[in-house]
């Protein structure tokens, strides 16, 4: 396969991703922006929302303070930012025209359909009914991609480096989102790992689609250090840390088993997985939870470069 061919179909899956990231993390910050200033409030939400995308500089270029209604259309609509759902999906949709026949008919409607329908839209959304109908088209489209290119795509390098491209993406988002929302919905009268606000917690959860997950796995009310436990340990949690770092593992060898090329790549997937193995949340905690995923980004984002060294340059 080209290297070119291959960027395409990692970004492509990075990019679907991405959108479906941001517009879960729009549904639950209206929710956070709701409650009373002294859990954080309206600009403390949108403030950590648009950290959590990793957007707040550009946003800080175009607009002089932080409120809800040019956050939000900065992050759904935004032109001038490249990570908002509209921008992620036109991106996603180019990457995939450009390798249009390593794909099946039904992954090719995923996403061009989302992007014609996208179009609709326009730079702009006039009411919140028009908000919560892009953000449902946004969700579906993540659905139907994945849907879609789980049956149809045959297991071979094309579906592994989409794969690869969403674990990457996933991993990065989930480790922002763990990041920046505990730090910022701490209450100053808190120590780490102490009791917060339920209704806070659970929609960290709803973010990522954990919640469910959780009441599985823990049987017990919502706290801090179950909720880390859940995104970073956890590998039966498809977003947690652990699992997108195993995943990435078992991408990249089925890659080198297809293509017959094994590199660093694989061995900083392989080190960042291990890292993981045998952890306890107790001992990522006393380490700090804010140095535990700074760290894993670095080396997440490190592992991005080399796959692109290895396999897209």
């Amino acid at each position: 396969m080209l290297s070119r061919t291959a960027s395409a179909l990692f970004w492509t899956g990075r990019y679907v991703e991405r959108a479906d990231f941001v517009s879960r993390l729009i549904d639950a910050t209206m929710r956070l922006a709701a409650l009373p200033s002294s859990y954080g409030g309206d600009v403390a939400a949108w403030s950590g929302a648009l950290s959590a995308a990793g957007v707040a500089d550009n946003y800080a270029g175009e607009h002089s303070e932080i409120a809800e209604q040019p956050a939000l259309q900065f992050l759904s609509l935004g032109a001038a930012n490249p990570s908002s759902m509209r921008g992620c999906v036109e991106r996603a949709r180019n990457n995939a025209r450009a390798v249009r026949t390593a794909l099946t008919v039904e992954v090719w409607e995923a996403i061009n359909s989302a992007w014609l329908e996208m179009q609709h839209f326009g730079t702009r959304f006039d009411s919140r009914l028009t908000l919560n109908k892009l953000l449902d088209a946004v969700k579906s489209t993540a659905l139907a991609f994945d849907g879609a290119t789980h049956r149809t795509m045959l297991r071979d390098d094309a579906y592994w480096f989409i794969r690869l491209g969403a674990a990457i993406e996933r991993a990065d988002n989930t480790a922002r989102l763990l990041d920046v929302k505990y730090h910022l919905l701490l209450p100053r009268d808190e120590p780490v790992g102490g009791s917060l606000d339920y209704f806070q917690w659970t929609t960290i959860l709803r973010t990522v689609s954990a919640l469910t997950a959780y009441r599985h796995v823990y049987r017990d009310s919502v706290k801090p250090w179950l909720v880390a436990d859940l995104l970073i340990l956890n590998r039966r949690m498809p977003r947690s840390l652990a699992a997108c770092a195993q995943d990435a593992v078992s991408y990249l060898d089925q890659l080198a088993s297809l293509t017959g090329r094994r590199g660093p790549a694989h061995r900083q997937a392989v080190a960042i997985a291990g890292r993981f193995a045998n952890a306890r949340i107790e001992s990522l905690f006393a380490k700090g939870l804010h140095e535990v995923v700074q760290d894993f980004m670095v080396e997440n984002n490190r592992l991005g470069v080399l796959i692109a060294e290895q396999y897209l340059f």
